[in-house]
């Protein structure tokens, strides 16, 4: 091949050198914006602040219904957001906290929340439940039993934290 061939004309080599300059700028200043955007999503799991929300005295062997409050920080909005727990004691006389969001499609599930299944927590939505101790039960909508609070008991006092999926 000859040279002739190879040869690029001064308008390609400004739309090339011109092309590339405006790309390294715009990477420039797309980048921090995009970083802004993505640093909360991409932090490691932030440790959870604990909540007082009953006392062991309150607690039975049936899961009760406890709502409790949450300071929630969105950037720079601040908010308080209500929050509810079924808390029990398991066989083993341990505190357990099961968040009411159905494992399927997110609905709020309810401890015999019907007639016709006493003794588990049901999801009006699509007929999911799941055992007492939060496992879904098989043949129903949910393919996952609920998430579970952290928990922290601390002389009578009980706190939850973050969930936490099984």
């Amino acid at each position: 091949m000859s040279e002739k061939e190879h040869k690029v004309s001064r308008r390609q080599f400004l739309t090339y050198t011109l092309t590339g300059v405006g790309g390294f700028m715009a990477a420039g200043m797309l980048m921090p914006m995009a970083r802004f955007a993505l640093d909360p999503a991409l932090e490691a799991g932030m440790d959870s602040d604990f909540v007082r929300v009953a006392s062991l005295d309150e607690l039975t062997e049936e899961p009760q219904r406890f709502d409790f409050t949450i300071e929630q920080e969105d950037a720079w909005y601040t908010s308080e957001v209500t929050r509810v727990a079924w808390i029990f004691l398991n066989d083993s006389n341990e505190v357990v906290a099961l968040s009411p969001v159905c494992t399927h499609l997110g609905c709020t599930v309810d401890w015999e929340g019907s007639e016709n299944y006493p003794e588990n927590f049901f999801c009006p939505c699509h007929g999911g439940r799941f055992e007492r101790d939060g496992q879904n039960i098989q043949g129903t909508p949910p393919t996952r039993p609920l998430d579970v609070y952290e928990v922290q008991v601390d002389g009578d006092d009980v706190y939850l934290g973050g969930t936490v999926q099984r």
